[in-house]
């Protein structure tokens, strides 16, 4: 692993080949990536990043994730979003930003990505608040929604609420905790709504400080009570970051859950 886990939080990578709009707002755009080589079609991947849903993080520092996922076969968009701290974001616009550009994508790739694109709905790899975002989008609009990877997703809204991840991150989203709110959290929070209805890994280090590991034991404890054939790899000595670091021990397991939802997909 690199000496910095956050180092590829400002690693650079190859330019996408195409930006396109879902939306009027200069953030409802997503960073297309045509694939590596000659490979048969396969379906869109959107990348959906995290930041606790925050305005200061944006989608570029999943740039190494997505040419990486690109080098491996896979048509990719990097999906941008509404965030808190901005006009619109928060609740309901980051939310129902990610739902208008999931649905979108798969069209407005089409035509940048061509013959490597295969027609249909998306898988969604979601990181951190992305993997809350992404579960968030398959259980809101299941038919617009592959397969979801979730890697150190912020899975259980109430519990981050008050565990207080972030400094009053899942507060800045919703507008205040669950008892202020109960209406919204019964909506926005992946924990309620099991189980999800399409094929999801969640991938979790169990070193991770930013998104404890615990989150994802429980919503996956609860989605298989409910029913569900979802899936947890646990990487011991692995953290937060290394879940999305191309350059990471943990990425051959990131690539391998992503192709084993692709196989998922095909059958």
């Amino acid at each position: 692993m690199p000496a910095d886990p956050r180092a590829v939080l400002d690693r650079s990578a190859p330019a996408p080949d195409a930006t396109v709009a879902y939306g009027r707002h200069p953030d409802q755009v997503a960073d297309l990536r045509r694939p590596a080589g000659n490979g048969p079609p396969r379906p869109l991947v959107v990348v959906v990043h995290g930041g606790f849903w925050r305005a200061e993080y944006d989608r570029a520092h999943t740039g190494p994730l997505a040419a990486a996922l690109a080098g491996l076969g896979h048509p990719v968009a990097q999906l941008e979003y509404r965030r808190t701290g901005q006009p619109g974001g928060g609740w309901p616009g980051t939310l129902t930003d990610v739902l208008a550009g999931v649905a979108a994508l798969p069209g407005l790739a089409g035509p940048v990505l061509g013959d490597r694109l295969r027609p249909g709905p998306p898988l969604l790899v979601g990181h951190s608040a992305g993997g809350h975002l992404a579960l968030y989008a398959a259980a809101s609009a299941p038919n617009t929604v592959a397969g979801v990877l979730a890697l150190a997703p912020v899975a259980d809204l109430a519990e981050a609420y008050r565990l207080d991840l972030d400094s009053g991150a899942v507060a800045a989203l919703l507008g205040g905790g669950p008892a202020e709110h109960p209406e919204r959290y019964a909506d926005a929070d992946p924990a309620v709504r099991v189980p999800p209805p399409t094929p999801t890994v969640v991938v979790h280090g169990t070193l991770d400080r930013q998104v404890p590991v615990a989150l994802s034991r429980s919503y996956v404890a609860a989605a298989r009570a409910a029913g569900s054939r979802i899936r947890l790899v646990e990487l011991p000595g692995c953290e937060h970051f290394g879940l999305i670091d191309p350059e990471s021990s943990a990425w051959p397991e990131v690539a391998l859950a992503l192709r084993s939802l692709q196989v998922d997909h095909c059958h």
